[in-house]
């Protein structure tokens, strides 16, 4: 057995891994500074983050179900197809003619198109690795899917808008893309049909298996009556969204208010992929964490209580000390304690012996979902209550996800 193996990665899915790791990268392109442009430009960002993030969450939400239902290789193919039109829609349309109607149309189908590929990509790996292995497996997902977006990407986006420009930057996402959808589906010979390792014990047995009960159409909406059928998994989808809420709240606020204490644009970029260096690298201990101490443990304490503190840490950090070194080092303990949140994916999981897929897709729906919750937060709440209220909100809401878990945990 190899280091990495050791470590929990997969070898039969490596390639699968830095196949996402490089489609993200071209995702995270615009994250820090894509904000202030369309604000410069005269475009609202919370409004195009808000309908960019609901695309997200319905392609989020139905990516586990699909994949089961239609294919993991077929899906993900869909999802690359999708992204690749609203990215050069988004880069050589929306943003050569500045029109409010096409930026919002093709950012949105841009939104369809990743969750598509990257996480169904998390129902591969569901279906693929043992159980004891599979917080530690969900920990490399999140290790190259935040390493892509929020770190290489970053980087490569500040570097690229500055020396080729902003559409070529944008346009340049579809090579990454390109170049992740060759590794993950051709270069990776991992097994992809739609039958999860336990499934197997259930044949064995004579028992029927989930996709056999009836029509694709039929599997579909079973899957998706999964909230209504096991309720807790619907708590673990509503942790889910509260996990990220404050990622992309920050998204949209962050790089202004913190232009108002004189961190420019390439400092807040140098903060934020640097931050995130740290996430990737704890989403693999704390995916190995809660596999030895247990998954609720390592979510409630520190995902809930660990970003409750961290985040209004973070953002008071320029009133404290308005210092380069202080606010990434701040930033840096926010970003730790968000990886506490990786169990979560092995753990929503567990809670039912049939329909993993749908219970997968849950989770993808949370994910989406604070890519909507979190612009929404700044819309909503920035003209009555500030930039310090936003924080104090997504405060709050990380300790309702620890009771949360807490619940979900309880027989």
């Amino acid at each position: 057995m190899t280091v990495l193996e050791k470590a929990g990665l997969p070898k039969s899915l490596l390639w699968g891994f830095v196949g996402v790791l490089v489609f993200m990268m071209g995702d995270g392109i615009e994250q820090t500074w894509l904000s202030a442009y369309m604000a410069g430009e005269g475009i609202d960002p919370a409004t195009l983050f808000s309908v960019y993030g609901f695309t997200v969450a319905i392609s989020s939400w139905l990516s586990g179900v699909i994949g089961e239902t239609f294919g993991i290789k077929k899906t993900m193919l869909a999802g690359f197809a999708l992204y690749m039109l609203g990215v050069l829609g988004f880069a050589f349309w929306g943003v050569t003619s500045m029109n409010p109607t096409v930026l919002l149309l093709t950012y949105a189908v841009k939104g369809l198109g990743y969750p598509l590929f990257a996480y169904t990509f998390m129902v591969w790996i569901t279906y693929r690795v043992e159980k004891g292995r599979l917080s530690s497996a969900q920990g490399w997902f999140w290790f190259v899917f935040t390493g892509g977006l929020n770190v290489l990407g970053a980087y490569y986006g500040v570097f690229a808008k500055n020396h080729i420009g902003v559409v070529a930057t944008l346009a340049s996402a579809g090579l990454f893309a390109a170049i992740g959808a060759v590794l993950a589906l051709i270069v990776n010979k991992s097994e992809s049909s739609n039958r999860f390792i336990d499934a197997a014990d259930d044949l064995a047995e004579g028992k029927p298996s989930d996709t056999a009960k009836g029509g694709r159409i039929a599997e579909l909406f079973r899957g998706l009556s999964i909230m209504w059928r096991e309720p807790k998994v619907l708590l673990g989808g509503i942790v889910r969204v509260i996990n990220t809420t404050s990622q992309f709240a920050f998204v949209v606020f962050m790089p202004l208010y913190m232009a108002q204490y004189g961190v420019s644009e390439g400092d807040w970029a140098a903060i934020w992929g640097t931050i995130f260096v740290f996430n990737i690298l704890f989403n693999l201990i704390f995916g190995i964490v809660g596999d030895k101490i247990g998954w609720s443990k390592t979510v409630t304490w520190f995902g809930g209580i660990g970003c409750a503190v961290t985040v209004l840490l973070f953002f008071y950090a320029p009133q404290i000390v308005n210092n380069f070194w202080f606010i990434l080092l701040c930033g840096t303990l926010w970003c730790i304690m968000l990886a506490g949140y990786v169990p979560l994916s092995a753990l929503v999981p567990s809670l039912v012996t049939r329909d993993k897929g749908a219970a997968v897709s849950v989770l993808n729906l949370g994910a989406g979902l604070a890519a909507v919750v979190g612009p929404l937060i700044v819309k909503i709440f920035q003209a009555p209550l500030g930039y310090q209220g936003i924080a104090w909100i997504l405060a709050g809401l990380y300790v309702v996800s620890a009771v949360l878990t807490r619940i979900i945990s309880k027989d």
